[in-house]
């Protein structure tokens, strides 16, 4: 636990140091909404549940739940996704 502290820490003191947001150097997911019919998210660990009216994204340690209507995967790689449709709701569980 102390060593992944230290880590924290190393990483926060990194993006500090070179004027880099905080999540640049770090595994944490990134989203960004654009209105209410496109969802990208980075530093994404897969899709763990599918459907036209939700879908479950891992964050690592949580997970993103994406609700509304028409919801589609458009693409995705390894690292990002796009999802497109019409969102309602983003949650964080």
């Amino acid at each position: 636990m102390e060593k992944k502290q230290r880590r924290t820490g190393l990483m926060e003191r990194t993006a500090e140091l070179f004027d880099l947001p905080a999540d640049a150097l770090s595994s944490l997911p990134r989203l960004e909404l654009v209105g209410d019919g496109e969802l990208r998210m980075e530093n994404h660990k897969g899709i763990l549940a599918y459907g036209s009216e939700e879908i479950h994204v891992s964050g690592g340690s949580f997970v993103v739940k994406i609700m509304g209507q028409g919801l589609e995967l458009r693409a995705m790689t390894g690292l990002e996704l796009l999802i497109t449709g019409q969102i309602r709701q983003i949650q964080l569980t």
